[in-house]
């Protein structure tokens, strides 16, 4: 496999470099890791409509929108440290 030079600022790379070390692996493999593990927008859209559309067939037919909003909302809030009712 062919390899490539990123630049980033030196604190970038001090940062990486001590990220790898406590990982035991070398900062081209901590990339790597990140982009094989973190998904992109795309994806993450993906993975929202087969939810709902998960749990509209199996779950709650009349799920909506404003079910998302309430969630993420109460998701927010318990991000926030913030007790609601649900």
């Amino acid at each position: 496999m062919a390899t490539t030079t990123i630049k980033v600022d030196s604190e970038v790379r001090d940062r990486l470099a001590a990220l790898a070390r406590e990982r035991g692996c070398t900062i081209g493999d901590l990339v790597r890791n990140l982009a094989d593990t973190t998904p992109t927008r795309d994806e993450l859209d993906a993975r929202h409509r087969a939810a709902v559309e998960y749990i509209r067939g199996h779950l709650v037919p009349d799920f909506d929108e404003s079910d998302v909003a309430a969630g993420r909302r109460l998701w927010d809030d318990l991000k926030a440290g913030k007790l609601t009712s649900i």
